[in-house]
């Protein structure tokens, strides 16, 4: 893919589509991209965040580890953004993250997304909007094993 379609791909993105094209080319020309088979992982639950993923194309899933072993919390796809949680609360990554096809991703290092995000305001907006996107459905998921969990001791 060349830097272009990148920045192109970058467009469709809703929190880069108003940035100006320029700062789109930096933003794909310091970003690294990187390819996963199915079954690799992009980034491990407990590691430090360093950096967030944008996939290109391909799925992967989103898996948190519980005492009874793995769960899959999410699925993602093409134009999908993930790991920012880990670099804008400075903690440790909260999820793993493991390519469940062949799967092409850009790498943005936490410095430029930092850099990104103060002069472009909108990509903050952006991030705030998925970031509450993925909070009412986890906690619509807690509901839903609230309520079952609950039919379940009327027995």
């Amino acid at each position: 893919m060349s830097l272009q379609q990148e920045v192109e791909l970058l467009r469709k993105i809703p929190m880069f589509a108003n940035i100006e094209p320029a700062q789109l080319k930096l933003l794909a020309f310091t970003s690294e991209r990187l390819s996963y088979a199915s079954g690799e992982v992009l980034c491990r639950q407990g590691d430090t965040g360093d950096a967030a993923f944008l996939i290109i194309a391909g799925e992967a899933d989103v898996t948190i580890e519980t005492e009874k072993g793995p769960l899959t919390v999410a699925t993602l796809g093409d134009h999908d953004f993930v790991g920012e949680i880990a670099i804008l609360c400075d903690v440790p990554r909260t999820a793993t993250v493991t390519a469940r096809s062949d799967l092409k991703a850009l790498r943005i290092e936490k410095d430029l997304f930092f850099r990104l995000i103060g002069e472009f305001p909108e990509i903050a907006k952006e991030v705030m909007r998925e970031l509450s996107r993925r909070l009412a459905h986890s906690n619509a998921q807690l509901r839903e094993m609230a309520m079952s969990l609950e039919k379940g001791g009327e027995k």
